[in-house]
């Protein structure tokens, strides 16, 4: 698979930047419809699920940077 995909960068690049965008914004939507689930039982406010996902994002960077 990583074969495959370097090839198509280099062969495509084009392709291969928005197939790597519409993963990104399938897998964002995917945790946001998670969090969703998981929080909708509380009660909060809509925007909760939004602010978890991006607290979870922000500490698997900052974990990744040591």
């Amino acid at each position: 698979m990583n074969e495959y995909l370097r090839r198509l960068q280099m062969e495509r690049p084009a392709l291969f930047w928005v197939g790597l965008l519409v993963a990104f914004l399938v897998a964002f939507r995917l945790m946001l419809y998670v969090a969703g689930l998981l929080l909708g039982p509380f009660a909060l406010p809509p925007w909760a699920p939004l602010l978890v996902v991006l607290v979870v994002l922000v500490v698997v960077a900052r974990r990744q940077q040591r």
